[in-house]
């Protein structure tokens, strides 16, 4: 059996820190916004090149919560990729705002900057690009665009801890970035936990503040805020586990690397990743995907989807405008993506195992 992602071998292989910085938080009691979670910010924006972190409830939260301190709202629309997880489309939606869904690249699955200028309406506030799968989004061109039209740029970075592209990185490419700490990401809590990186200190104390009810002191409401608090718990795992991110980060691009190597002369469209991407999943797409998974899953390999539908395909946005067009690239992606394994402890012959599947899997396709 190999898993998508194995979060039992990361635990025993982090077991003693993991235990002891758990350990530590119950017998202090400070349980909300604790040490932990004040050190994690500190040294998670330090990792991202940002000058601030605030810690939030989940990523989902880092997106609303963005656009709420951008003060984007009722009226205003935000461009962001027809293909992503539901995510990326609910938190402009939780502020008030309304999505504006622009088709992705072919061959990256990223927002395409060439279709996001036609989307751009006196109502637009913000772009929000997806780093999707753990590569940068072509940020530069975004910035560019964002520039011109004094629109924002937010970061769905829930995918890409560490990710680089040229001098930009996920975390301070954009106005403000967000991130995720779901368990199976790059970065993962035991439980959910997401942040947000700015360099305007500004921004960050209001950010701080809409997080904690909209108070920066205890029983003063400057403002109507949430409960989005990263416990501190989760920060202190995860400060155990960004210690060990770059390495881990390494070893997924050597597994991609081998899966490279080994899948190239087979009839499958592998995901090209620019700059230095971190492979929170690797991607092959296929028209013969929905077999090759049933395949793979019975010989014991935890092959998934991401994502089986675009964003405008679910039923909780059947109503919703959603979008100015069709998103024939977004729809490709859905119906043909293919998620095979990458974990850092993930061994060669697991990888090759994985590849001689696939290969399998394909041969009995054509047959």
């Amino acid at each position: 059996m190999i898993p998508l992602v194995d979060l039992q071998a990361q635990y025993a292989r982090m077991k003693p820190e993991l235990d002891a910085a758990v350990l530590a938080v119950m017998q202090r009691g400070d349980f909300i916004l604790g040490s932990d979670v004040a050190d994690f910010e500190s040294e998670f924006a330090s990792f991202c090149g940002a000058g601030q972190g605030i810690g939030c409830a989940s990523g989902t939260d880092a997106l609303q919560l963005a656009c709420r301190a951008l003060e984007i709202g009722p009226g205003d629309e935000v461009i962001l990729p027809a293909f992503s997880f539901i995510a990326t489309a609910l938190g402009p939606l939780l502020a008030g705002a309304q999505p504006v869904l622009v088709d992705v690249d072919e061959h990256s699955g990223l927002l395409d900057p060439d279709q996001v200028v036609a989307a751009i309406t006196p109502r637009t506030r913000a772009l929000l690009p997806v780093h999707l799968y753990g590569q940068l989004a072509n940020m530069p061109a975004l910035r560019a665009i964002s520039e011109k039209h004094d629109l924002a740029l937010i970061e769905d970075a829930a995918q890409a801890h560490g990710a680089v592209s040229g001098d930009e990185a996920a975390g301070r490419a954009g106005t403000v970035a967000c991130f995720s700490f779901y368990p199976g990401k790059n970065l993962g809590a035991y439980g959910d936990g997401g942040m947000l990186t700015t360099n305007d200190r500004s921004l960050a104390e209001r950010l701080r503040r809409l997080r904690n009810y909209g108070s920066a002191r205890k029983y003063h409401h400057q403002e109507v805020g949430l409960n989005s608090r990263l416990d501190s718990l989760q920060a202190a795992v995860l400060r155990v586990k960004l210690r060990r991110l770059a390495a881990d980060n390494a070893r997924r691009r050597e597994i991609a690397a081998r899966y490279d190597a080994a899948l190239a002369d087979l009839p499958l469209t592998l995901t090209r990743f620019g700059g230095i991407p971190v492979y929170h999943l690797y991607v092959v797409r296929s028209p013969n995907r929905d077999r090759l998974l049933a395949t793979l899953n019975a010989a014991g390999i935890g092959a998934a989807i991401h994502y089986p539908k675009a964003i405008h395909q679910h039923q909780a946005f059947s109503a919703e405008p959603l979008g100015r067009g069709v998103f024939p690239q977004a729809e490709r992606w859905a119906r043909e993506c293919l998620s095979l394994p990458v974990f850092p402890e993930m061994s060669d012959a697991q990888v090759d195992q994985v590849a001689d599947a696939l290969r399998a899997g394909l041969a009995d396709a054509a047959a």
